[in-house]
């Protein structure tokens, strides 16, 4: 009798799945009962990079949300180019709760407006990746002289400006269009997407100023969500009930 008595007190200090009036509880090491189904909501973690999610699935979900051994059914939805959601399968309500919300941190671009010559400059060094286009926006953009921007043909795009060659010289030169950028717009942890510009330049009252205008259609947001969700796939290989959706 004490034997029995023992092994029961034992068994109730390991964690256990019990059914008590056709409801299921989930036992805790300590004996504090959590009501499986029940349809509790928190407050989504809120994180700012592709590897901090991956580690917190890997590391943390299985003991925050279900029994020991057990993995928890997730969905990662890739809600856009720079946002990441991890939610539940559906609760006993049909709904779904939000586990972790990914928000990339980018630098904030000024596209598809006019800008200074001189700030213009400044955020194509800062923000855009280093490519062979890139030089060349620099080079035109950094020596045009000022007055010189003229329109070349009557297409709207083409264009052309003197700019300084060396200590004396100078040259009428195309400004080139269109022109393949690669500036941060998602997650660092995948490669940049290239997108398509138009590069324009006009004389003003305070100026040369100087303007990217996006012109693929906005082709390149579905080139970075496919980008993030095989990324994430790649890193949670093994990893089972967790579905990655874009």
């Amino acid at each position: 009798m004490i034997k029995e008595a023992l092994q029961y007190i034992i068994g109730l200090q390991q964690p256990r799945v019990q059914e008590i009036d056709a409801q299921k509880y989930f036992f805790n090491k300590d004996g504090f009962p959590i009501l499986i189904d029940k349809c509790r909501s928190c407050d989504a973690l809120e994180i700012s990079t592709l590897t901090s999610l991956v580690d917190y699935i890997k590391e943390s979900l299985a003991d925050d949300f279900a029994a020991p051994g057990v993995v928890p059914k997730m969905i990662i939805h890739v809600e856009s180019e720079t946002e990441v959601r991890l939610v539940s399968v559906f609760n006993g309500d049909m709904d779904r709760w939000t586990i972790a919300t990914v928000q990339a941190r980018i630098p904030q671009i000024i596209l598809n407006k006019f800008v200074g010559q001189e700030q213009f400059i400044i955020q194509m060094q800062s923000t855009f990746i280093d490519n062979a286009d890139k030089a060349v926006v620099l080079q035109v953009a950094g020596n045009v002289e000022d007055k010189t921007v003229a329109n070349y043909g009557d297409d709207g795009v083409s264009q052309k400006a003197t700019i300084k060659t060396g200590l004396a010289n100078v040259e009428d030169v195309i400004v080139p269009n269109p022109v393949k950028l690669r500036p941060f717009r998602t997650f660092h942890e995948i490669e940049q997407p290239e997108i398509d510009f138009v590069f324009r330049m006009r004389n003003g009252s305070d100026g040369v100023s100087c303007a990217l205008f996006e012109a693929d259609g906005g082709a390149w947001k579905f080139r970075a969500v496919h980008s993030i969700a095989e990324y994430l796939k790649e890193k949670l290989k093994g990893v089972e009930n967790i579905a990655v959706l874009s």
